[in-house]
């Protein structure tokens, strides 16, 4: 009888113990917005011009892995960290940088992955950022891409992106296109 006592006390402790445990190293719980602070939300509109410079001496875009040499590019790879300006001239007022990565990931049209972050060094939005992932079929007027998330300013942000090639030189390659962004945010 004391034996079967004994080993009723060792289970219940042992269950108090790991539920105890469980509780301690629990990661994830549900919170109120209060808590961060969150004001309401609202709807920003950026418009801006994004350079990409793949020619020349002070290139913003470099191949990191060739593509196939096929009419689509397949497998091309580049990593950029390009200006962001309020204008479509390159010597127009710098309001951050666009730093990532674009893949060419279609083999019937010339398709890019983006993945890249607007990060803004000037004025209301110095040091927050958007990030942008998604399709980018260059050779379409207008092409829209997802804004997944965001830092700063731009906490909880979510939208979408729409982009339009303003200039492109076959030569060289630099292009420069105009994105109009609609972020959600609080």
């Amino acid at each position: 009888m004391a034996a079967k006592l004994a080993i009723s006390c060792f289970l219940l402790l042992s269950m108090a113990m790991s539920s105890a445990m469980a509780a301690e190293y629990s990661f994830a719980s549900n919170l109120n917005p209060k808590v961060l602070r969150l004001k309401k939300e609202k709807l920003t509109h950026l418009h801006l011009y994004w350079h990409d410079v793949v020619g020349g001496n002070k290139p913003t875009s470099i191949a990191v892995l060739p593509g196939l040499s096929n009419t689509t590019l397949f497998g091309l790879v580049n990593m950029f960290d390009n200006p962001l300006t309020v204008g479509p001239h390159p010597k127009s007022q710098l309001v951050g940088r666009s730093q990532g990565l674009y893949a060419s990931a279609a083999q019937t049209e010339i398709g890019l992955l983006m993945a890249m972050n607007f990060v803004f060094t000037s004025g209301k939005y110095n040091g927050s950022s958007i990030a942008i992932l998604g399709h980018n079929p260059i050779l379409n007027t207008v092409r829209e891409m997802p804004v997944v998330g965001g830092s700063g300013r731009f906490r909880f942000a979510r939208g979408y992106a729409q982009a339009r090639t303003q200039f492109f030189n076959a030569t060289s390659l630099d292009a420069v296109v105009e994105y109009n962004i609609y972020v959600l945010h609080y």
